[in-house]
């Protein structure tokens, strides 16, 4: 199983930028999706997740800003990032719970991070 983040990138404070995380490999179902933020120095900070039923939570730092949605027929997530802010530079990272074909329980899986950068 993979999972592949894209969509980051260099942005204006106020700007916008969406981005992206496909799941692939032997995947059977995805419960819970989340998405993660890390600033060097300091540990990962967890933004949103978003159950397979579409129920979401927020870290109070985004919400308001950040939208999380998924399409459970193409095994991805993505992240509408709005008003960003220069606090919000950081890597982001996918993280899913992923029951795989064979298995008898779920793990959770990470990608492998999209860089975004927010200048003042």
């Amino acid at each position: 199983v993979q999972l592949q983040a894209s969509g980051g990138g260099l942005v204006q404070a106020g700007g916008s930028l969406r981005l992206s995380c496909a799941a692939s490999g032997s995947i059977r179902s995805i419960a819970i999706m989340n998405w993660f933020r890390q600033v060097p120095g300091q540990q990962r900070e967890f933004l949103t997740a978003i159950t397979r039923n579409g129920a979401t939570e927020y870290a109070a730092s985004v919400k308001g800003r950040f939208t999380v949605s998924r399409d459970n027929t193409k095994n991805t997530i993505d992240l509408q990032m709005n008003s960003l802010r220069p606090e919000d530079t950081g890597v982001y990272y996918c993280n899913a719970d992923i029951l795989q074909y064979g298995a008898r329980n779920s793990r959770y899986h990470w990608g492998q991070g999209t860089q975004v950068t927010v200048s003042s």
